[in-house]
């Protein structure tokens, strides 16, 4: 099984000011030494490690990591896409075989930048480097990144985190609607992950969460999903193997096959291409 989506870093309280007081469960360093016992307890065998750092020494990092705990198989790096220099940076990064793909923090961005014209650009330079791409967005970003992946046709993407869905309030009715028209794109896949972080953190209903995932299996269906914990993120409410358990019980109507696909099969071929 595959983990698509998990965090490394070395706490420091400047850069990640997005980790605020009420998150200090993981105002914490967090290095892959601390997952091997609870992958080897569930049987998961490697993870894809996103960028948590907006720097090109971000993917430096990771892969130093990667050197020594082979149990991450791909890294999701970051890079400036808007450069006038970015083809220049893709020819020097693909000499490094560990990094699959890009992303960017859109959810901290607006609609100007999301929609411009640099950053569609540079993402469509990505399919000539055989890169994929991570959409990282809240709920109500969403008709700005269905634009934006409309005009870019032929790249492969996946949609972090469910797209983030209020699943506090369960205002779900446009959230769904966006989903579905997303979900269109045959080349959009999506990650079943990070829903702790939007929920009540401590006081979250299962039943909140399976609303959301109802949605994303009715769209994209059991062959273009897959598992991700956003782990560390998600230890603010609950211990890595609940929203391992979770996921589990929700997918355990679905076949064996299917649930080869979501925990394991997907990734590979999404990410590694195997």
């Amino acid at each position: 099984m595959i983990d698509t989506h998990v965090h490394f870093w070395n706490f420091d309280p400047v850069r990640d000011s997005w980790i605020t007081a009420d998150m200090q469960t993981i105002r914490n360093d967090f290095n892959p030494k601390n997952l091997l016992r609870i992958y080897n307890e569930l049987q998961i065998t490697g993870c894809i490690a996103v960028q948590a750092s907006q720097t090109e020494e971000e993917n430096h990092f990771l892969l130093s990591l990667a050197e020594q705990n082979d149990i991450i198989k791909g890294i999701v790096g970051w890079i400036d896409l808007r450069s006038p220099k970015l083809e220049e940076r893709l020819n020097y990064w693909k000499s490094f075989n560990l990094i699959k793909g890009w992303r960017h923090v859109l959810q901290a961005e607006n609609s100007d930048f999301i929609l411009s014209r640099e950053l569609i650009n540079g993402i469509k330079k990505l399919k000539d480097f055989n890169y994929t791409y991570d959409l990282l967005v809240y709920h109500n970003q969403l008709p700005e990144l269905i634009q934006m992946v409309d005009q870019i046709p032929d790249q492969p993407f996946v949609l972090d985190h469910c797209g983030k869905p209020d699943v506090k309030k369960q205002d779900l009715k446009t959230w769904t609607q966006n989903i579905q028209t997303l979900a269109q794109n045959p080349l959009v896949h999506c990650k079943i992950s990070g829903l702790f972080a939007e929920a009540d953190w401590k006081n979250w209903k299962e039943e909140e969460l399976f609303n959301c995932f109802d949605v994303i299996f009715e769209h994209f269906g059991p062959e273009r999903v897959m598992y991700g914990s956003d782990w560390p993120v998600m230890l603010i409410s609950r211990p890595y193997a609940d929203w391992f358990n979770l996921v589990q019980k929700y997918t355990s109507r679905f076949s064996a096959a299917e649930n080869d696909l979501i925990f394991d099969k997907n990734a590979r071929r999404f990410y590694l291409n195997s």
